[in-house]
């Protein structure tokens, strides 16, 4: 009988990517947000969860397609601001337009390193290193939780120059990673590791604005074996610490510097927090 499992972008199975079983039959965060985003790299355990997260929050789609919007637009900014290099940690699938397509756009010859312990995402990569001639792009395999040793890659040290500003992407990361993993202390240390102007972009589910609903989704992502953590205002607030936060501060994820149809969206449907901020 023929092989029909569903093949990586290598044309291996993905049941079973260089020896890793992605487990296409449990529920995925990063397959879930592709689905929410109209991709294709999703399969029916995906989709059933994703079906019961939309049956407590209807917007759900909504809420990830703004949430990617704010990436595109603070990329750009940034990229306009004169950050050429960025370092966007728990990247997900390759939904097009990525990180570095938005940020080689204004400046081509811009540096991106990716950087995800997933082996989702690394049956992927290959999608994520497409950029232009004149810049680069990289991927790592590391985990967030360990921020000393994603930092001492070498792949990540020979692509990006330390002792330049660096733009820090975490969006829609954090909430996967609980108190108890010591969140705030990770984000400092990855703070602690940029000079002066780098940058820091991200993007964070809060029950601020629909905590029935919230508190829903929060069991179903546990119940399909993902932690999720919502955050108030405040608490996100906390992790750009004495950085300096750019107009219009924290906000909902349409409400920063809007340019597009999430301009119509309400705070409800993003019920996610955006930030930017630079080091001083």
């Amino acid at each position: 009988m023929a092989d029909v499992r569903p093949r990586s972008p290598g044309g291996k199975p993905m049941t079973d990517y260089d020896g890793v079983n992605l487990e296409l039959h449990r529920a995925h965060s990063a397959r879930m947000y592709d689905y929410f985003l109209g991709g294709v790299t999703n399969f029916a355990a995906d989709r059933e969860a994703a079906g019961r997260a939309k049956a407590v929050m209807p917007w759900i789609e909504t809420t990830a397609r703004i949430n990617r919007a704010f990436m595109h637009r603070s990329t750009r900014a940034l990229a306009e601001a004169g950050i050429d290099q960025f370092l966007d940690v728990g990247t997900g699938i390759p939904t097009s337009p990525n990180l570095h397509e938005i940020a080689q756009r204004v400046n081509p010859g811009a540096t991106v390193v990716y950087a995800d312990n997933d082996p989702i995402v690394l049956a992927h990569a290959k999608a994520l290193l497409i950029g232009t001639p004149e810049g680069r792009t990289a991927y790592v395999q590391a985990d967030v939780t360990d921020p000393a040793a994603l930092l001492a890659s070498a792949e990540l040290r020979e692509a990006l120059d330390f002792s330049r500003p660096i733009a820090l992407s975490l969006n829609a990361l954090l909430h996967f990673v609980p108190d108890e993993l010591g969140t705030y202390d990770i984000v400092e240390h990855f703070k602690g590791s940029l000079v002066s102007g780098s940058a820091l972009a991200m993007t964070h589910v809060t029950s601020d604005f629909a905590p029935t609903e919230i508190a829903r989704l929060v069991e179903i992502y546990q119940g399909a074996g993902t932690a999720l953590q919502s955050r108030s205002e405040q608490e996100f607030t906390r992790f750009f610490g004495d950085w300096e936060l750019v107009a219009p501060g924290v906000v909902p994820t349409q409400r920063w510097r809007p340019d597009g149809p999430e301009v119509a969206a309400s705070d409800i449907e993003s019920s996610v927090y955006a930030a930017v901020a630079l080091k001083p």
